[in-house]
């Protein structure tokens, strides 16, 4: 019983694992769609695509607050699944947990800088042009 108890803790280790991974995808994917209107055009402008149908990404415009929120809510879920103690390591030697908790908590906050920026973009691009 105690080697089915632990697989299942080792299940669940992994499934929250993949939820945040998943939850600062999210974030950073909505964040992009609600700063499309100033980064997406200047992105590919710098990548050197250009055409008249930039334009239609203004269309958006109406819909940034609700990938904002978006964005907001993901990478705060992921946050507290990353950032909360964990109860106990699911892996035998508990050895694993010391060196990918503290990976996965980099990545996050490189992730959340990156979500940062491109919603903070709309409201400092006026200041350059």
């Amino acid at each position: 019983m105690p080697e089915k108890l632990q697989f299942m803790k080792s299940s669940e280790t992994s499934s929250r694992k993949n939820l945040s991974a998943r939850l600062m995808a999210v974030g950073v994917v909505s964040a992009l769609i609600a700063s499309s209107c100033c980064v997406l055009p200047l992105v590919l402008v710098l990548a050197g695509i250009t055409g008249a149908w930039m334009t239609t990404l203004t269309s958006l415009r109406p819909v940034t607050p609700v990938f904002t929120v978006l964005a907001l809510l993901a990478l705060g879920w992921a946050g507290v699944l990353l950032f909360r103690p964990a109860g106990s390591c699911s892996v035998a030697d508990g050895g694993a947990c010391e060196t990918t908790r503290p990976v996965a908590r980099l990545v996050f906050l490189g992730c959340a800088a990156f979500v940062g920026l491109l919603l903070l973009f709309p409201l400092l691009a006026p200041i350059f042009y």
